[in-house]
């Protein structure tokens, strides 16, 4: 089959830097056994093509423009890039935006979609401007994408339920976003103390690292021997920084910024635990990543955390500090707990890697197009 993905970003010519490592995994494994062009809305300046893990990647180049005519030059490029690079069998949409841009094309093409929520399409949190449920634009828009779709897909349980809520007449199904096992190696770990944490996410609002940093302060307040490593994008110009110094953290934390795929190992073998302070995930497919290598999660009820807790993560309400450094302490303190947890999450990350994911989705696109399942 022709298969054309439409993303917003998350691909790069080095397929190292700026990437999405998720969809690179997918997209490599479907080119297998389809031949895949990848649609990119919104990373490099100037349209270009250029062969990327099999598939070939169509970048539409950057439309700088207000909101509502932003989305319609990028649905007059898309068009006009399919037009160029297709025909194509089916049309698959990752994520909100990709999805309201597509979906008129699709439907005027007569081409089946496929659309996939796996950010803050089915969210709604104004105090930081974040997701599409804000605004009645942004809500029809969503509402008439998976409406139109042949299938949508949702990564996690947590989002599948936000769905029914949203739109109790549309259905979904679970597909999560597997890892290359092969790039995490299980690690054998040194008990603490000292005790290493590790959060691997972009600093921006939904991540809500002011929560993490107070739960951290919390513990070293507790008398708990701690250090938080941070690894991702700043994207508030220091502001998690500046608040590191306010509480007197300075030592305690560091920042390393952002790190391709191929270092987090790393990190992951140095860490105890993994750690997620967000008020809003999806998924996390670095849940899985940390999974792989043996290292357990607590954090806020979001995504993979709230799908696992319990048996494959330990899961406390979002916005509540002294609740997520408790169940830090908690579970540093119980290390029978912590291998029980790290266990099962490693096996269900095993057995859910990008392999089943890939061939998920090739079930689904044969599905679409009359294939019997094999």
């Amino acid at each position: 089959m022709r298969i054309g993905l439409v993303v917003t970003g998350g691909f790069d010519r080095s397929a190292r830097e700026r990437v999405t490592p998720s969809l690179l995994w997918l997209v490599e494994r479907l080119a297998r056994r389809h031949d895949v062009h990848v649609f990119v809305l919104h990373y490099y300046s100037e349209p270009c093509s250029y062969p990327l893990l099999g598939a070939t990647v169509h970048d539409i180049g950057r439309v700088e423009a207000p909101r509502g005519l932003g989305r319609g030059r990028q649905r007059r490029r898309l068009a006009a890039a399919i037009a160029m690079h297709g025909p194509l069998d089916l049309i698959h949409a990752y994520q909100g935006m990709p999805s309201s841009v597509a979906a008129p094309i699709a439907r005027r093409l007569g081409v089946p979609l496929v659309v996939t929520l796996d950010s803050g399409e089915l969210t709604a949190l104004d105090d930081i401007a974040y997701g599409l449920q804000r605004r009645w634009f942004d809500r029809r828009s969503v509402g008439l994408a998976v409406r139109s779709a042949a299938r949508v897909t949702v990564a996690t349980a947590y989002m599948e339920k936000r769905l029914q809520d949203a739109a109790p007449d549309v259905r979904a199904e679970v597909v999560a976003f597997g890892v290359d096992a092969r790039a995490f190696s299980p690690v054998v770990r040194v008990n603490g103390p000292p005790w290493r944490l590790l959060r691997v996410a972009s600093i921006n609002a939904v991540k809500d690292y002011p929560t993490l940093l107070r739960a951290v302060a919390h513990l070293a307040g507790c008398g708990l021997d701690i250090h938080l490593d941070v690894v991702g994008d700043d994207t508030m110009g220091g502001v998690a920084q500046a608040m590191t110094q306010e509480l007197g953290l300075s030592s305690r934390v560091t920042f390393h910024g952002f790190q391709p795929t191929d270092r987090l190992m790393d990190f992951f073998g140095r860490a105890h635990l993994h750690v997620v302070s967000s008020r809003h995930e999806a998924a996390g497919v670095v849940v899985l990543e940390a999974a792989a290598t043996g290292l357990p999660t607590v954090g806020t009820a979001v995504g993979h955390v709230a799908d696992w807790q319990g048996d494959r993560a330990v899961a406390v309400p979002t916005q509540d500090p002294i609740a997520l450094g408790g169940a830090i302490a908690d579970l540093l303190h119980d290390r029978e707990k912590r291998e029980r947890i790290a266990t099962s999450a490693r096996e269900w990350t095993l057995a859910h890697d990008a392999d089943w994911t890939a061939g998920q989705f090739h079930w689904i696109y044969e599905s679409i197009a009359g294939v019997p399942r094999s």
